[in-house]
């Protein structure tokens, strides 16, 4: 069984020094490819360090919402030329609105606009955080559609209802599922996790943040995503093996993720859909 987690920051501080211990945990939990997200490209140098000693990591480069204040003159040109100078680059991001933790929308909105472009220019895919912000990411998303085109990503760590998760299936982008859906209270997540089509389904820790029952309370780590993916498949009714290769595969479709398997698992799961 092969699982993919497609949301990491293990270059923050609380992993330093344990790094190879928490690779042999990843690594025997099945965890085959990580994917690390950005908070601001001044953290692209360590990250790009972290995938030279971990050749199961692709990685983004992105400004996230909550650090707009870091928006400069020149981020997006950086951001792009960043982007195009490391082939592991698979998207950008994370970017997106929070409008949970600030109330500086308009400043969000010019950074994620900006970013939005930089997607499109490179034909990359978006990591998109949203909280508290589901109608006002829905209404610029559909406006960049209308007048610029379409764009793919996915929208990670998701917490909203149904319908919030229909909108963004209808806009094209997959979902992802963290250790909140194992959450004794997260009835609405469940139900979202439940009704997302197999081919669009993602599993991510964004660890090291929302570690997932049984491990809730402890620093969060990429092993512990096969608890998301365990509690996704029993609310989808499946087992743990068709949840990994679907999630796999998908993952590997969105971010252009080469495994040696990945050709044979996106055939089973095209027999399996």
């Amino acid at each position: 069984m092969q699982l993919i987690d497609t949301h990491v920051h293990i270059n923050f501080d609380v992993f330093q020094g344990s790094l190879n211990s928490l690779q042999e945990h990843w690594q025997k939990a099945g965890v085959v490819h990580l994917v690390h997200s950005c908070v601001e490209p001044d953290e692209f140098q360590g990250i790009q360090s972290l995938a030279d000693r971990f050749p199961e990591l692709s990685f983004a480069v992105g400004l996230h919402p909550l650090d707009v204040h870091k928006w400069k003159q020149d981020t997006a040109q950086r951001i792009l030329t960043l982007a195009n100078s490391d082939r592991r680059v698979v998207a950008i991001g994370e970017t997106g609105l929070d409008l949970y933790k600030a109330d500086n929308f308009q400043q969000q909105k010019q950074a994620f606009s900006e970013q939005l472009h930089i997607a499109k220019q490179l034909d990359k895919p978006l990591i998109i955080h949203c909280r508290d912000a589901a109608s006002n990411l829905k209404e610029i998303l559909e406006d960049f559609y209308n007048n610029v085109g379409a764009v793919r990503g996915v929208m990670h760590c998701w917490g909203g209802n149904v319908e919030e998760t229909q909108w963004f299936l209808d806009l094209g982008f997959y979902i992802s599922f963290s250790g909140i859906v194992t959450f004794k209270n997260a009835r609405s997540i469940q139900e979202s996790a439940k009704m997302v089509p197999s081919d669009r389904l993602l599993i991510e820790t964004d660890c090291p943040f929302l570690a997932p029952v049984p491990k809730r309370g402890k620093t969060n780590e990429p092993a512990y995503v096969r608890y998301v993916a365990e509690r996704v498949a029993s609310l989808r009714n499946i087992s743990l093996e068709t949840l990994a290769q679907q999630t796999t595969a998908n993952a590997c479709q969105l971010f252009g993720i080469e495994l040696p398997s990945s050709k044979g698992d996106r055939d089973k799961v095209a027999s399996l859909n």
